[in-house]
């Protein structure tokens, strides 16, 4: 890969189109920790009432996701990305404005979250449809795994940094640095160099058939339509059990709350480190042979967490400890090595009028699923208990592996 990063600095627009990846990475870290906080401790909702806001900043991928998507392939991507990212900094900015004037309340943050939701919709279908039009076709691999070991290592470091925020300059005041962010971001997006013409449009095109050519690339084509499926499925079924394991881990097994970091943030590290291979092994055994592997490694993980945890009735002992550790290692390495090559299939296979459409269509496809599979997940364990929850979403992640191996995306490669 040592080649690939060397020639990537010479690309003109990939240093700031990166730099702006990985400082609204951190940001996003940081108020990942500082709005739960808020709402729980500064305005004392209800864990309902947690659960309302968090969904208020999501809703937007299922209800505008393929409007958006149609949206970003009529405009051009650089202007459009610097847009949404000053309007995501001027929304959470409202927060600390309302909480200082003693206007903030829970509709409110609620609001302003939607807001920030349709934004960040916009935002993230512009930014994957612009980064090929940065960088040529041979290191769009590279180019994504060193965005995604940014977003990596943001994971990692980020809630440790936004704790450590909140506990010094309150959340409010956090959220305002994420704010900050954004603007930083659209600085240097738009010092991004890179040549967009305003695209093209057939006369009396309507938006409902510009939609429509976006689901039939999608689900219609041979290699985007199993790796979109198996890529719903793996939504589904990672946030289920994200959920699940967030019970198993605090009441179930009684860990403390900084061991439960710690194995959350050991998928971050190890994500990274499959970031940092996904470029090498993507060249040497192809795009779809890396996703398909990597996939195959979730249930294998989630498998050895639901064994060692079966008729757990108390604290968890040290071995049960090791290897969660161990699955969230292999987890998240697996992640680290897929998701580069995973969107580099995207960004090659589908004509670039089409892929505004076919981003907004996954990303609306894929946040849906999650919030179901959250859902899901929450309702399983009370209705089942832990240990079937576990061995629910161990099959599911079984499923996204079914659905990529028997199809053709077994000998997929980026050309």
């Amino acid at each position: 890969m040592g080649d690939d990063v060397t020639t990537l600095r010479r690309v003109p627009g990939f240093l700031p189109y990166w730099s702006a990846a990985t400082v609204s990475s951190f940001g996003s870290a940081v108020s990942a920790v500082a709005v739960p906080v808020l709402v729980v401790t500064v305005l004392h909702a209800s864990p309902f009432e947690l659960g309302l806001v968090n969904a208020a900043q999501f809703l937007p991928y299922a209800v505008f996701g393929l409007v958006v998507g149609a949206y970003v392939d009529r405009f051009r991507r650089k202007p459009l990305l610097i847009w949404a990212s000053i309007g995501r900094g001027v929304s959470l900015g409202a927060i600390p404005v309302l909480w200082s004037t003693g206007l903030l309340d829970l509709w409110a943050t609620a609001a302003v979250l939607f807001l920030f939701g349709i934004l960040s919709v916009v935002g993230f279908a512009a930014t994957q449809s612009l980064l090929p039009r940065i960088v040529p076709r041979p290191l769009l691999l590279a180019a994504n795994a060193r965005v995604d070991q940014s977003d990596a290592a943001a994971q990692t470091a980020g809630p440790a940094l936004g704790g450590v925020l909140v506990s010094i300059v309150t959340a409010p005041v956090a959220i305002a640095l994420d704010a900050v962010s954004y603007f930083i971001d659209a600085f240097l997006i738009a010092r991004v160099r890179v040549v967009e013409h305003q695209p093209a449009r057939p006369a009396r095109t309507s938006l409902r058939s510009d939609i429509v050519d976006g689901l039939r690339w999608t689900y219609g084509n041979a290699v985007l339509r199993p790796l979109a499926l198996s890529t719903h499925v793996w939504f589904l079924a990672n946030a289920a059990g994200l959920t699940v394991f967030a019970t198993l881990a605090l009441r179930t097994l009684a860990l403390p709350a900084a061991l439960y970091g710690a194995v959350i943030a050991v998928s971050g590290i190890a994500m990274l480190v499959g970031a940092t291979a996904a470029t090498r092994l993507g060249t040497r055994f192809g795009a779809g042979r890396t996703i398909i592997a990597a996939r195959a490694a979730y249930p294998i993980a989630w498998a050895a967490i639901t064994l060692v945890t079966l008729g757990t009735g108390g604290a968890a002992r040290p071995t049960t400890v090791v290897v969660l550790l161990v699955a969230f290692a292999l987890h998240g390495a697996a992640a680290g090595c897929e998701n580069a090559n995973e969107m580099v299939l995207r960004q090659t296979v589908t004509p670039d009028a089409l892929l505004g459409r076919v981003n907004g269509t996954m990303r609306s496809a894929n946040r849906t699923l999650a919030a179901v599979g959250a859902v899901s997940g929450g309702a399983l364990v009370t209705l089942t208990g832990d240990g079937f929850a576990l061995l629910a979403v161990t099959v599911v992640f079984a499923v996204a592996v079914v659905v990529a191996a028997w199809s053709p995306l077994r000998s997929a490669t980026v050309r």
